[in-house]
């Protein structure tokens, strides 16, 4: 599935991922391909990104995720460093 991760001022990452955890407002859920279609505001906390070459984390201070057609758009507040 295609990832993007994008705040206000930059896009922090985009490209293909097998599976994301979000830190969700109502707890943590993940998402992996072909995923049902979904929208969800995230709180603070750790975006988990599996991707065939390894993990990557990104911390974001909250913002919404949408899932559709094997497409995930994260509009996220801010990236925490």
């Amino acid at each position: 599935m295609t990832l993007d991760i994008i705040t206000p001022d930059r896009k922090v990452f985009s490209g293909e991922a097998t599976a994301v955890t979000f830190p969700g407002s109502e707890g943590q859920f993940q998402v992996l391909n072909n995923h049902a279609p979904l929208v969800s505001t995230l709180d603070r906390g750790p975006i988990v990104v599996q991707t065939a070459s390894g993990q990557q984390t990104f911390s974001v201070d909250g913002g919404v995720v949408e899932v559709l057609q094997n497409k995930v758009l994260v509009l996220a507040e801010a990236i925490i460093a």
